[in-house]
């Protein structure tokens, strides 16, 4: 099964990089903190979309009751995300961090779009930690609970 992230987030995640890419030419201690937040975000975003919130697009299907052997991709990717976790949280500290730092430029500019979008994303960070990541961990797991009978 090609396992993808479920639409809603990836369209989330393509509004919060261009939202990202404004703020990158909004000038000023603006654009250089939000490239600051880019450069730690971009490496996370993509680990984030190839495999940690590509289970999550299983969770209708088993909500049904269904489990089928092409499900097992989702079990290889939750086991990296269950292992990498906490380097995932770490770099969620830094990008929270370089979000700050954006907060702070943006509302002594004046830039008050950036400052909704820096709280925004880190919101979108803590709904990760929170939510996402467990929820998919646990699609995982499920799947593995469920094995003799794929």
């Amino acid at each position: 099964m090609d396992l993808k992230t479920p639409p809603s987030l990836k369209v989330e995640h393509e509004e919060l990089h261009a939202q990202l890419a404004r703020a990158a030419n909004a000038g000023g201690a603006t654009e250089d903190a939000a490239k600051a937040v880019a450069k730690a975000l971009h490496p996370h975003f993509l680990k984030e979309e190839e495999y940690a919130l590509p289970p999550l697009a299983l969770l209708p299907i088993l909500v049904g009751g269904k489990v089928s052997p092409d499900m097992k991709d989702a079990v290889t990717m939750t086991g990296r995300l269950k292992a990498d976790l906490g380097h995932m949280l770490l770099e969620h500290k830094e990008i929270v961090g370089a979000l700050q730092v954006l907060i702070k430029a943006a509302q002594e500019e004046g830039k008050d779009e950036f400052v909704h979008f820096a709280e925004k994303l880190t919101l979108h960070a803590q709904t990760e930690e929170e939510v996402l990541y467990p929820a998919s961990i646990l699609v995982g797991e499920y799947l593995k609970l469920k094995a003799l009978k794929i």
